[in-house]
């Protein structure tokens, strides 16, 4: 199963974390899994290479990582909000393999 979890501090998004595989099918052709990871890769690269924000990012086989300084954050709810309403999406489409949580801090 794929865990997103997504953190949110004084009602800001700032950053998110997929971790695991879904499991719906063969690795090369899960198309939960490819969906995921090309919504975070998209969002990565837009905050870093488009925005030009200054974002901590670990990648690793099955996990990634993106955090952001509040301040930082105030300048990427668009594309943090728009990627969390696309795995509200695709949670509730693949509910079987996908788990979303909101963590406050």
């Amino acid at each position: 199963m794929i865990r997103a979890v997504f953190t949110v501090e004084s009602k800001l998004v700032t950053g998110f974390e997929i971790s695991g595989h879904s499991d719906y099918s063969e690795q090369g052709s899960d198309i939960v899994c490819a969906a995921v990871s090309s919504a975070a890769y998209m969002t990565a690269n837009t905050l870093t290479e488009v925005q030009g924000l200054e974002c901590s990012e670990t990648v690793e086989d099955g996990f990634m990582q993106v955090k952001l300084s509040p301040e930082e954050a105030r300048d990427a709810q668009i594309v943090l909000n728009g990627f969390l309403l696309h795995m509200n999406a695709l949670e509730q489409a693949y509910e079987d393999f996908i788990d979303l949580k909101i963590s406050e801090v």
